[in-house]
């Protein structure tokens, strides 16, 4: 199969029969404004609500079988507040990246009427999408999902159910970023309480049930009380009987580690392809660079806002991008 270099349609886009803009419709009128973003592609939905089911899993966990029957109030207190926290911030940023429109092209504006608007000097070239009929601006594609033309797409993620682009990538890296500190805690205190209930609670429960070791029944008491007794002291580790705890522990901890790897691995390329100014498209199509570099602060400050602030991590904040042209059709 032979692979044909990006520029190659670019270079059919530069012929002036390509644009045909009699062959357009009149693009539809805009909706009302405010109008949310949605993508409804069945695909993308069950992700996004597989990803909301497996944070809210691991939520219950966290709090029913590990902080709330902890004996120590501080720990619980301390561990529940930063998980809690990060949890909602998390699903915050999810829902900002999928109803967050990407930085779609205005759908069938490659019009004569558009086209003229433009007011082109000799030399000068546009390009066309054939898939929306829709003047593309430079660093485009097309999603054939969203079945738009996105600005600076950097892919499609069924996760978020939305694409990855100019518009709402910072919410995109504060979702993994965010998913991939959750996982951490998560793993962090699965392995705490793997080690206390061994060594406590469950040591005991089974030595009371005949396993040989230290700590055997209390001989002031009857057979009966040495019974109930461990029951008491599993309650204190887990509400949960010790192989309902250790299946839902391990499943837990299954997920965290799963979900850590895929989302810091995302968020290390995320935050690399926003520092060389190039999108995960423009990687892997190889294609030449045809904007200014800048330095990788400047790249930074493009995509989370200006200036410099806390409001880099919240998902709640919309990034002033500054001034820049949203329709740089023209090169």
């Amino acid at each position: 199969m032979m692979l044909i270099p990006a520029h190659h349609s670019r270079d059919i886009e530069r012929k002036p029969q390509y644009l045909q803009p009699e062959k357009c419709v009149p693009p539809p009128r805009p909706g009302p404004k405010g109008t949310m973003w949605f993508i409804r592609d069945g695909c993308g939905i069950a992700c996004a609500i597989v990803t909301w089911f497996l944070v809210l899993y691991a939520e219950f966990v966290v709090l029913f079988v590990m902080l709330i029957p902890s004996r120590d109030y501080v720990y619980s207190v301390l561990n529940g507040i930063v998980f809690n926290l990060l949890a909602f911030l998390a699903l915050a940023s999810h829902c900002r990246a999928m109803l967050t429109d990407p930085g779609a092209v205005p759908k069938g504006n490659a019009t004569k009427e558009f086209i003229e608007s433009l007011q082109l000097k000799p030399g000068q070239v546009v390009y066309k999408c054939p898939k929306c009929c829709s003047i593309k601006p430079d660093r485009a594609h097309h999603c054939s999902v969203c079945k738009r033309c996105i600005r600076k797409m950097d892919h499609h993620c069924p996760w978020v159910n939305n694409c990855v682009g100019e518009s709402n990538q910072k919410y995109f890296v504060l979702f993994t970023m965010y998913i991939a500190l959750v996982s951490l805690h998560a793993l962090i205190m699965v392995g705490f309480h793997f080690l206390h209930c061994f060594e406590e609670d469950w040591t005991n429960l089974l030595q009371d049930y005949g396993v040989p070791g230290e700590g055997a029944a209390d001989p002031l008491l009857s057979p009966q009380e040495n019974k109930q007794a461990p029951k008491v002291r599993s309650a204190e580790c887990s509400s949960f009987s010790p192989p309902t705890t250790v299946i839902l522990l391990i499943l837990l901890c299954f997920e965290g580690l799963l979900f850590l790897i895929f989302t810091a691995v995302m968020f290390g390329t995320q935050v690399h392809s926003i520092c060389t100014d190039e999108t995960g498209i423009e990687q892997l199509k190889k294609e030449e660079r045809r904007w200014a570099k800048k330095t990788k602060w400047m790249n930074m400050k493009a995509v989370f806002g200006h200036p410099f602030s806390l409001g880099w991590a919240s998902p709640f904040a919309t990034p002033d991008q500054g001034k820049a042209d949203p329709y740089q059709y023209v090169v």
